[in-house]
């Protein structure tokens, strides 16, 4: 983090900054249409009410659109830039950045979302102090706690899967957080559970808007989401009973429930615990492919042939899809090139989950609730009970294939491990991240790598620091691997 962001920001605060161009980015769909204030004001002012207080936490959600990997329309999206890095998807273009992604090739000057979170980190930790100091009258002062609380632990939970152990920075004071060292990866964890517990304490049970007002809008977290989240966590940290335990409390919410394939990312359906409201698309586009980040775009006079294609769906991903399962129809496009010259005609498979070219009729889904079956399923198998598998069935059922039990815990795991690598493809990096969990991610990669081409290296499961923040902070030190 550069102590000239810091040091701006801590002598004042500039709302539109903050808001991250709201009015462009469609902060309705957080603020349900209300005018906001717009201007510069000084930090200790910020807060005085709730109309103020809900503008800086929006801000933060809007900013998630920008370069934090939870748009649906650029590069930088967190299940496009990751599913090229593992097995997910494959590159078609040379020399552009989703190539040297694929290629495994990230190099300290080009790391992604470093800077962007630890921007919204500050950001958070502002809110945070700002927001308990707050002079004023805030009727809804728990909600913004909440949910800034929740974003932090987000924050946290993709940088540490990330980068490994990062600066665990929870002030505003650029002269401590600009000195940070890394912190051991249990310590983050440890925040991360932290936040999301008093985030589960402080959100209301149902949804509400910007201004404390109850909606059926699902972009502004509640009480379940940070339960959800939570889930997620405490199964990443190999804390099986508590994974069971939140992802259950998740499960037995009236609010949820799993829906037909065709409908998982329809806006607010009942699947969705937490959705970030996409941008507003282009109409010139003919299908939404940018809101699941992993784009084609096409053109629509000219057709498939005009594709402007960077990347595909991945041999092994679609050879991991079994016979009869529905996801590879209703999830997946093929599209065939035309034979031109010497080339023969091909057919390429790309995501297809989102469905509209109506704008804002679907959006990007970081919680839904097949995650937690399957984050339970784990859960239960890890400590041995025979319900496992009905959890990973309810899933496999929906896809239209018959019901399993694994005779070993072995199998029923990879049995899993499968189902969550076909359920939640392109979606937030859930592959990578899963890979690295269990100890695979080295087993994989040594098996596709070669075919990208590149060669895997351990050290390659971290990605780098951007090298002005090392030599900012003397107390910061690269990842194995990469240079300053």
């Amino acid at each position: 983090m550069k102590r000239t962001i810091k040091h701006r920001f801590y002598k004042s605060l500039s709302l539109f900054t903050l808001a991250g161009s709201l009015v462009l980015t469609g902060c309705e769909k957080y603020l349900d249409g209300t005018q906001l204030p717009a201007g510069t004001i000084e930090a200790e002012d910020v807060y005085v009410n709730d109309n103020m207080a809900s503008t800086v936490v929006t801000g933060m959600y809007m900013n998630l659109t920008n370069n934090a990997g939870f748009n649906g329309g650029t590069g930088s999206n967190l299940g496009y830039v990751l599913a090229l890095y593992t097995d997910e998807a494959k590159s078609t273009l040379s020399g552009n950045f989703a190539d040297i992604v694929y290629k495994n090739a990230i190099q300290s000057s080009e790391s992604p979302y470093w800077s962007a979170y630890y921007k919204m980190l500050f950001v958070a930790n502002a809110a945070i102090k700002g927001i308990n100091n707050s002079s004023g009258k805030l009727q809804y002062k728990d909600q913004w706690l909440g949910e800034t609380y929740f974003l932090r632990a987000l924050f946290y939970f993709y940088l540490v899967n990330l980068y490994g152990p990062v600066p665990l920075a929870l002030s505003t004071d650029y002269t401590v957080n600009n000195r940070l060292s890394r912190a051991p990866m249990a310590d983050v964890y440890n925040q991360i559970v932290a936040d999301l517990k008093l985030a589960q304490s402080m959100l209301p049970a149902n949804y509400r808007n910007g201004y404390g007002a109850a909606t059926t809008s699902r972009v502004r977290p509640n009480s379940a989401a940070a339960t959800a989240l939570l889930a997620r966590v405490y199964l990443y940290m190999g804390d099986w009973a508590n994974a069971e335990a939140q992802a259950t409390a998740v499960i037995s919410n009236q609010l949820y429930d799993t829906v037909g394939l065709n409908n998982v990312f329809i806006a607010n359906s009942k699947e969705t615990i937490w959705s970030v409201a996409p941008k507003t698309a282009s109409p010139a586009y003919e299908f939404n492919f940018y809101n699941n980040g992993m784009p084609a775009t096409i053109m629509p006079p000219q057709g498939p042939n005009s594709f402007l294609v960077y990347s595909t769906v991945s041999d092994p991903l679609l050879n991991a899809f079994e016979p009869g399962d529905r996801r590879f129809t209703e999830w997946l496009r093929p599209v065939t090139i035309l034979a031109s010259g010497t080339q023969p005609a091909k057919t390429m498979y790309f995501p297809a989950k989102f469905k509209s070219s109506v704008n804002n009729a679907e959006y990007q889904v970081p919680l839904r609730l097949a995650e937690q079956y399957l984050i339970r399923a784990e859960a239960r198998a890890m400590q041995d009970k025979g319900n496992a598998a009905e959890d990973l069935n309810l899933i496999r059922t929906r896809a239209g294939l018959p019901s399993i039990q694994p005779a070993t815990k072995p199998a029923l795991l990879a049995a899993i491990a499968k189902e969550r690598q076909i359920e939640l493809f392109s979606e937030y990096g859930h592959r990578f991240f899963d890979l690295k969990r269990t100890g695979k991610l080295d087993e994989v990669m040594n098996v596709v790598a070669p075919a990208k081409p590149t060669t895997w290296k351990s050290y390659m499961a971290n990605w780098p620091i951007p090298p002005n923040d090392i030599l900012s902070n003397p107390n910061l030190t690269p990842n194995p691997g990469y240079a300053k």
